[in-house]
């Protein structure tokens, strides 16, 4: 991505070859900044406290994680309290699970005298290899997107909705559910977002309208509730999400939400989709409903809304009648039944057993 003429990655490292770099995204859509990482502790730390959130990154950031535990001692035990340590950070997103599973077994068998090298190697695997898997979701899902423009008359976008931020800020470059829409836009195809809010962190408002604008992307920031009402006027020819995790039966958990969206999508025949890289799927799962486990955040983030002012300063205030009990559900899971298709890197998949495991028959092996 483009940040005021400058190409950016999500997470890299800086000159000294060692420190990890990202953007802290609980400044945003007011302050660009980079924060540096020197220890394990404070990538657990960045992943806890959403300084960087999405599957794809939070997976990278975990494989670095383990980096900079290896830099400061690369015996078997640090590589096991390493992993463990960073998997209590989020329980929701599989990526996390998935990066720090292959480290552990990839690292496990190097000498502990060239461990570090080789984590920090692997991280870099691990980065190089999300942005592949991105760019290969945004061609298969601008397929999708162009078939849709050969249908209007010609100038008219594509009018695209998407929940949460699935962008190129949630991975390491390029974003999921933004790929398409990212080189449909390059690749001369109008389009327009829809971009929902998502409370209770803002994550559309804050991020994707950040990240799209940046990116000269036609955008308009809805509330959450008013994509039913778009879809039932006909403004909205496809939504496309994102995912935390995925089960083998194409059950989607994403940012709460997004079910709400697949109903009203399915209500008006708006084609759903899901903008999914294989690191996000869970082969040993086959319920999404009753076998994801779904985060319960800090009621903060609900009784609380951090803005602007008119002055310029950065303030938080509470929202919430005083004495009220807060929950915070982060996220919900969208059954099978109600998504058109899953957005891969090897294409665009049923979402069903059948068709996923079709696709990558040596996630299923590695699974059993």
């Amino acid at each position: 991505m483009d940040v005021d003429g400058k190409k950016y990655r999500t997470i890299w490292l800086a000159d000294d070859g060692e420190t990890v770099e990202i953007i802290d995204q609980t400044k945003f859509p007011y302050v660009f900044e980079t924060v540096q990482m020197r220890t394990m502790a404070e990538a657990a730390h960045a992943i806890r406290v959403m300084q960087v959130r999405g599957a794809p990154l939070i997976g990278a950031t975990a494989a670095y994680g383990v980096a900079l535990a290896m830099r400061e001692d690369p015996s078997d035990i640090s590589l096991h309290a390493a992993c463990s340590s960073l998997l209590e950070t989020r329980p929701t997103a599989v990526n996390l699970r998935w990066a720090l599973d292959l480290a552990r077994k990839t690292l496990i068998q190097v000498a502990p005298e060239h461990r570090r090298d080789a984590a920090y190697k692997f991280a870099n695997d691990v980065c190089n290899e999300d942005i592949a898997i991105n760019m290969a979701i945004g061609m298969h899902g601008m397929e999708l997107i162009a078939a849709i423009s050969r249908t209007k008359r010609e100038g008219e976008p594509v009018n695209i909705l998407t929940h949460c931020n699935a962008g190129w800020l949630a991975t390491v470059d390029w974003g999921t559910a933004t790929a398409p829409i990212y080189m449909s836009h390059d690749g001369g195809i109008p389009v327009h977002v829809w971009v929902d809010e998502t409370r209770p962190r803002n994550q559309g408002a804050f991020l994707t309208a950040w990240e799209l604008g940046k990116h000269g992307v036609p955008h308009t920031v809805i509330v959450d509730n008013a994509g039913g009402h778009l879809m039932q006027h006909g403004e909205v020819d496809i939504v496309i999400t994102g995912t935390d995790r995925t089960t083998a039966t194409g059950d989607v958990c994403n940012k709460i939400g997004t079910y709400l969206k697949a109903l009203a999508a399915k209500d008006n025949n708006v084609p759903f989709y899901v903008a999914l890289p294989s690191p996000t799927i869970d082969f040993s799962l086959s319920d999404g409903v009753r076998e994801i486990p779904i985060e319960e955040r800090s009621g903060e983030e609900v009784s609380q809304m951090t803005g602007r002012t008119a002055a310029g300063a950065i303030e938080t205030v509470d929202i919430v009648a005083d004495g009220s009990e807060v929950g915070n559900p982060a996220f919900d899971v969208t059954p099978a039944r109600l998504v058109t298709g899953l957005i891969t890197e090897r294409g665009v998949l049923e979402p069903n057993r059948q068709a996923i495991a079709a696709a990558f028959p040596e996630r299923v092996k590695l699974s059993a």
